[in-house]
């Protein structure tokens, strides 16, 4: 795996479904080792966990890192809060943007970068129920239009 390579740990579809994206930001994670090694196997899941800001330090909530079966004592919480690693300024930016009505934060996706875990967060606006049902509408209609191009080209 070379410096600048990104290999997925985690995705979060969810959160294009439930939110509209705004803005990514790309933020380190402070882990312990037995974690790495878990991530390592794949062994996350980001779909139930959001992201909050206390005390001026961006924190993950509800982010499962599978205990490494190797791992005994050193073993953390699985679901425990982890600090995201993020600069001073862009802390204060999503604050500043958190304060205004209606954005949140999402994890969108888990990675290594390199040998190094990152998190990748968005800046969100929650989606009313009918943009929801937009967008099922959207997939059904490309779906439909996708079925038809292939009976097409199978004739």
């Amino acid at each position: 795996m070379g410096k600048g390579s990104i290999k997925l740990i985690a995705n979060n579809k969810k959160a294009y479904f439930d939110y509209f994206i705004d803005d990514k930001f790309e933020c380190g994670i402070s882990l312990a080792g037995t974690e790495v090694k878990s991530l390592r196997m794949g062994k996350c899941s980001i779909k139930e966990s959001f992201v909050r800001i206390v005390n001026g330090e961006v924190i993950i909530y509800g982010m499962h890192i599978s205990p490494y079966e190797k791992g005994n004592i050193f073993n953390k919480d699985p679901l425990r809060e982890r600090k995201l690693l993020m600069h001073r300024s862009e802390i204060n930016k999503l604050q500043g943007k958190i304060k205004e009505k209606g954005f949140t934060l999402v994890p969108l996706q888990v990675y290594f970068k390199g040998s190094l875990v990152k998190v990748e967060i968005g800046l969100a606006r929650g989606k009313k129920l009918y943009d929801k049902r937009e967008d099922i509408a959207k997939k059904d209609q490309r779906r439909e239009l996708e079925k038809d191009f292939k009976v097409k080209n199978l004739r």
